[in-house]
């Protein structure tokens, strides 16, 4: 699996919502700087599979960042279809998450990030996870990249907003 890092030109513009971009990308800062995990959906062979995933995200939003086994279901199911999504969100598992809640998803596509890569990615993803150092490093473990695409964004179950990427 190879990347291909074409962000430099890219722009994100809102697609649906009431939000601005500048509003709308606040939003989605601060929700992926507080959460530490998310839930990684993939599939193969037309079945769904979801699991949770520790992550970080570059500072422009363009990419999110996992690490996982080689030999892992979602390694095997990226390396057939590597669309995907990641879910985070900041319930709290109360009543009042239905007034007060947000969750993204970040619809994209995931690979292996290259040598070039691994350095800055791994640095990045230990600043937030510095627990995870033995894991992150380890040579039987893969570096993943979602090149996301599209960031959905739902607020008190109703509220919905779309950023896209553009080149």
């Amino acid at each position: 699996m190879g990347s291909k890092r074409q962000v430099e030109q890219a722009e994100w513009c809102v697609k649906d919502g009431a939000l601005d971009e500048s509003d709308l990308i606040s939003i989605i800062k601060d929700l992926l700087a507080g959460q530490k995990l998310a839930v990684l959906a993939t599939q193969r062979h037309g079945e769904p599979y979801g699991n949770l995933v520790a992550f970080a995200a570059t500072e422009d939003l363009f990419e999110l960042m996992f690490v996982t086994p080689r030999n892992s279901r979602k390694f095997a199911n990226i390396a057939e279809s590597p669309n995907v999504a990641l879910v985070m969100d900041s319930r709290s598992n109360d009543s009042d998450d239905f007034s007060t809640a947000v969750a993204i998803t970040g619809l994209g596509h995931a690979v292996e990030c290259d040598e070039a890569q691994k350095k800055v990615f791994i640095e990045t993803y230990l600043k937030k996870h510095p627990h995870l150092v033995d894991f992150a490093e380890s040579e039987s473990n893969a570096c993943m990249v979602v090149q996301i695409e599209t960031y959905i964004v739902v607020r008190r179950f109703q509220e919905i907003a779309v950023l896209a990427r553009t080149l």
